[in-house]
């Protein structure tokens, strides 16, 4: 494969993702690795033509002794492109939990701080990255969404687009082409560090003699897989969910008529749109929990409350999840509260709590208290002021910064 297809494939990938109006800047982040170093060279012969503005970031995970001189060599690169370079350093990796997803949280966070204005930045994520991210996940035990390939454009939390113009490009061939131009990259010796899983899956393929794009397909077609039950899950939650008071209100009986899939995806949006957790609960708790709430019991998942009430099923924020939480009265809460009301200095958000027994129209609302509880409320001090949701002193007003059908079309 030849420079020059590599560059009409990054033009048409750019062109089907962003194309035809391109934004007037775009991020990169380059790590200084042949991947993105890679997409470095590729996005600077674009962006001439297309008269497209980069700034390019690396992010220093102060790691190993060389990352600062790898980063200096990213800087030395983009002066020489003539484009902006900025260095961010990440100095929070405590020794504990999984390092390689701590690593990529603190990634995400510090290009989200970087970015200003930028709505988009590119990553160098290959298609031996789709054909690895697969087999790790099928090791797993994953299940459709998890098996399926990473999109090419995807929102994240940190408030920017994630563009991944490399996907359809191996990662030999850029290393070729980096060659080819005489432009330095880096190897990171984790990556031949076997420790870390992505290392031993890349082994298994070399040492099996797995076809990286066959599996690259595969993923692809998980991604279709999971797109058409996602609109499943949306066209169902149309018939038998609704939003009241910021939790999800299943009918029970309509639901329990649905296939278990949609079911599960139903359950497992409903209790991350309330908890605001980033992944999806694990199927063996999701399925028991499930199953006790068509029974008509009561359980806890992932920081939501799920609760069978009559014809009902609702999921409901977690009051223990929560219990410490605070916030000024102006600011969100919980991650999707916004309170709307004469806010002050000394007001701030917490839990109703057992300030409910405050709120003598709560079982006019038709949540179960539990839920209530932990609905947001406006305190000063010790005195409660305001529970918007549970019907006391509605002078404030609180609605969720959110919606559960776009939620479902996006988890």
């Amino acid at each position: 494969m030849t420079a020059q297809t590599l560059d009409q494939q990054f033009a048409g990938a750019m062109g089907d993702l962003l194309g035809p109006d391109f934004p007037d800047t775009l991020g990169l982040a380059v790590s200084g690795g042949g991947d993105s170093m890679a997409m470095l060279a590729l996005a600077h012969g674009w962006a001439r033509v297309w008269g497209v503005g980069l700034r390019i970031v690396t992010v220093d995970h102060g790691l190993r002794p060389e990352s600062a001189t790898e980063a200096a060599m990213v800087a030395t690169e983009c002066a020489a492109l003539g484009h902006p370079h900025e260095i961010v350093k990440w100095r929070g990796w405590d020794g504990q939990g999984n390092l390689q997803d701590a690593a990529r949280r603190a990634r995400l966070a510090l290009i989200g701080g970087w970015r200003g204005d930028l709505r988009h930045v590119l990553m160098g994520h290959t298609r031996d990255d789709l054909a690895e991210t697969f087999l790790m996940r099928v090791q797993r035990g994953s299940g459709v969404d998890g098996l399926a390939a990473m999109a090419p454009l995807r929102d994240v939390p940190q408030g920017f687009a994630i563009v991944r113009p490399l996907l359809g490009m191996r990662r030999a061939d850029l290393r070729h082409y980096l060659r080819t131009l005489q432009m330095p990259w880096v190897d990171d010796p984790s990556n031949d560090d076997p420790q870390f899983t992505r290392v031993k899956v890349r082994q298994a393929i070399e040492t099996l003699d797995l076809d990286v794009d066959r599996l690259a397909d595969t993923a692809r077609a998980m991604a279709l897989a999971r797109d058409a039950l996602r609109e499943r899950a949306v066209d169902v939650a149309g018939r038998v969910a609704k939003v009241v008071g910021g939790s999800v209100v299943f009918d029970r009986d309509a639901l329990a008529q649905v296939e278990l899939e949609t079911q599960l995806r139903l359950l497992a949006a409903a209790a991350q749109f309330v908890s605001s957790h980033p992944y999806r609960p694990r199927r063996a708790p999701l399925e028991a929990a499930l199953e006790v709430a068509l029974s008509g019991g009561t359980a806890t998942l992932h920081g939501a409350l799920i609760v069978a009430k009559g014809a009902k099923i609702i999921v409901a924020r977690e009051l223990a999840a929560v219990a410490g939480l605070a916030s000024p009265s102006d600011q969100i809460w919980d991650s999707r509260w916004q309170i709307t009301g004469p806010h002050a200095p000394d007001l701030v958000i917490r839990a109703l709590g057992e300030g409910i027994t405050n709120c003598p129209e709560w079982r006019e609302i038709g949540l179960p208290r539990g839920a209530l509880m932990s609905s947001p409320a406006i305190w000063r001090g010790d005195s409660l002021i305001s529970a918007p949701i549970a019907g006391y002193n509605p002078v404030w007003t609180a609605r969720i910064v959110a919606d559960f059908q776009s939620f479902l079309l996006s988890h």
